[in-house]
């Protein structure tokens, strides 16, 4: 990077660059900015000689972050986060969010059940307030948030850390989900109803799930014919007759919402677990974190209850 004197520099370059990494286009940048096309690409040139590199290049119709712009980003993007809440703290309206976002890390069950119902309530507390919405799950939750990837998390448990803030939101537990064309007869299931299935399991690793270690301790096995790592994909695994999955209440209740399919009760014994927000340490006092962090929590309220 060149020697130079921050007095020298346009901190409204920072802005340029937080558009341009958020919207991948100079065009959309622009009218996120209020700015012209030729003013963002000006700000451009002048962010690459400052940085020595390019930045951002063009990939398709967009312009696509390079290394470089990667490893800036979560600087810069908290450098103008700290800016906005020295403004804040003198400026007692904290509902203006314009140009901001929020990085949520969450499953895809939470996700599948979360998501639309958090961007309408986050409509309301934070307006123009963008959630971006990003794959994490709890082995890995810590890691993205020292590292500045994620901003909060929704997650089943994070572990202990100094470095972490974590609130219990609520409790979450296991049902069945199968499609609706197999259940007329099908009211509850029994435990050997349940085993005679094919099972579907989803599962970051692909091999046993926790109805596996439920069924073993009651010398028992279950037929399992295909493993996912998203919940998302169920319904079109489950089209065919004789198919289950185990999968978290709330995102059963969310499929099948809008598919072809209906929760069951599991008749298997299976314990519920917490879930979580969690947070940078040194992000306590920020009302940004604050907002979302309690958005979530009524939003999880009302789906797990």
């Amino acid at each position: 990077m060149n020697d130079i004197n921050i007095s020298s520099t346009d901190m409204n370059l920072l802005k340029v660059f937080e558009a341009l990494y958020i919207e991948g286009s100079a065009s959309r940048a622009a009218q996120t900015l209020g700015l012209t096309q030729s003013t963002v690409s000006a700000s451009l040139r002048r962010l690459r000689t400052l940085y020595n590199d390019r930045l951002f290049v063009r990939e398709g119709k967009g312009l696509a972050p390079t290394t470089t712009a990667h490893q800036l980003k979560p600087l810069i993007f908290d450098a103008l986060d700290k800016i906005r809440e020295t403004l804040q703290l003198v400026n007692h309206n904290t509902t203006n969010y314009q140009n901001r976002t929020i990085v949520i890390g969450l499953s895809d069950d939470f996700e599948i059940a979360l998501a639309g119902k958090l961007i309408e309530k986050l409509a309301l507390d934070a307006p123009h307030l963008r959630p971006i919405f990003r794959q994490a799950y709890s082995v890995i939750v810590p890691d993205l948030l020292q590292d500045n990837v994620i901003d909060v998390a929704i997650t089943s448990g994070t572990g202990n850390s100094r470095f972490i803030r974590r609130q219990l939101l609520g409790k979450s537990h296991y049902s069945c989900i199968i499609n609706r064309r197999y259940t007329q007869k099908l009211p509850l299931l029994t435990l050997e109803e349940f085993i005679s299935f094919d099972h579907v399991l989803v599962s970051s690793a692909g091999y046993v799930g926790i109805v596996d270690n439920a069924l073993a301790r009651n010398h028992l096995k279950r037929h399992v014919i295909a493993s996912t790592t998203h919940f998302a994909a169920l319904p079109f695994f489950l089209q065919q007759e004789n198919r289950i999955a185990t999968i978290p209440a709330h995102a059963a209740n969310a499929l099948a919402q809008l598919d072809d399919l209906t929760v069951l009760p599991c008749p298997l014994e299976l314990e519920s677990y917490p879930v979580e927000a969690a947070w940078r340490a040194k992000d306590d006092q920020s009302p940004l974190i604050q907002t979302v962090v309690a958005s979530i929590k009524n939003v999880l309220e009302s789906t797990l209850s």
